[in-house]
């Protein structure tokens, strides 16, 4: 008896943390597949997203109002990613660079704002009011699936952000246009589709979900921002838009699964059984993105025009 509890208290932790763990994927990699659908490799994602991080926890430290902390962080990604289309964009920048630069400002920047916004004495940083749970009558009570339906609000706006995505793409006129811009701008252009400007469009809303990707993290799964906190999540990002296939649908169920590894990973850890080198236990969810990518590298079909700069003269 006491043996199934515990295995119950276990999965039930797990499949908690997975949730958590899954919604900053979920933002990021659904922001990166706007931006490659038009044809913008953005590597500028871990940076936008550290961006967001701080931003939301500067706001809500000093306004302790975390909708408005989880908005601003949005806008200034969103800001981040304009930045990333006049280089790639208008200026022509080869988009590895570009983004590059966009992570080495964001990560310095983000990790600035905040040794000078607050105060942290002792090294320490102050905690900030998070989102709370929401909790659902009636599901939030089930056991093992329970904690999917008692999670802060932000983690069901991503789940309606993937649902909207899929329905911008598949169903309306500019997912259309976006579709187009990044197979072959040359024949959107003549079709009289505006390719700098939809371009510069997918890129905000990139930059504005890796933004609440981001604000996630620092508002709601911890009340805290420190540098580097999003461990990678922005590169494993770029690897789950290729999982997924630029499909939203497809995007969520990598999300959860690179979310349950790493949730699986730390609550491994947690129980002290095994006498492995901690180490060892962070390299399981990047060791899965390898084997996904590789499983799946052989059905991939990159927009036809990624990585290449459009010129209406040339």
């Amino acid at each position: 008896m006491l043996e199934e509890f515990l295995a119950i208290t276990f999965w039930t932790s797990v499949i908690a943390l997975a949730f958590r763990e899954a919604v900053p994927l979920i933002f990021g990699t659904i922001g990166e597949a706007f931006s490659e659908k038009a044809g913008i490799l953005n590597l500028g994602i871990e940076g936008m997203m550290l961006m967001g991080a701080s931003t939301a926890y500067i706001v809500s430290y000093y306004t302790g109002n975390y909708w408005l902390a989880f908005v601003i962080a949005g806008l200034v990604s969103g800001l981040f990613g304009l930045v990333m289309a006049f280089l790639s964009v208008t200026l022509g920048v080869q988009q590895h660079v570009a983004g590059l630069g966009i992570t080495i400002l964001g990560s310095g920047l983000s990790f600035y704002l905040y040794r000078v916004s607050v105060p942290t004495p002792g090294g320490v940083p102050p905690h900030i009011n998070p989102f709370p749970p929401i909790y659902i009558p009636g599901l939030s009570d089930m056991q093992l699936i329970g904690p999917l339906f008692s999670q802060p609000l932000p983690a069901y706006i991503a789940l309606v952000i993937v649902a909207l995505s899929w329905f911008v793409f598949s169903k309306t006129s500019i997912g259309l246009n976006i579709r187009a811009v990044g197979e072959n701008p040359r024949a959107a252009d003549a079709a009289g589709i505006d390719v700098y400007r939809t371009r510069y469009m997918s890129l905000f809303i990139a930059g504005v979900l890796i933004g609440w990707g981001g604000a996630w993290l620092s508002t709601a799964y911890s009340s805290l921002f420190l540098p580097g906190m999003t461990q990678g999540r922005g590169w494993i990002c770029i690897a789950l838009v290729v999982f997924g296939m630029w499909d939203p649908r497809r995007i969520l169920l990598g999300a959860f699964l690179f979310g349950g590894i790493n949730a699986f990973q730390l609550s491994l850890q947690a129980l002290g059984y095994f006498n492995i080198p901690y180490q060892l236990f962070f390299t399981l969810p990047y060791i899965f993105t390898i084997v996904a990518l590789i499983a799946v590298s052989r059905r991939i079909t990159y927009p036809s025009a990624l990585l290449k700069p459009y010129r209406r003269e040339e």
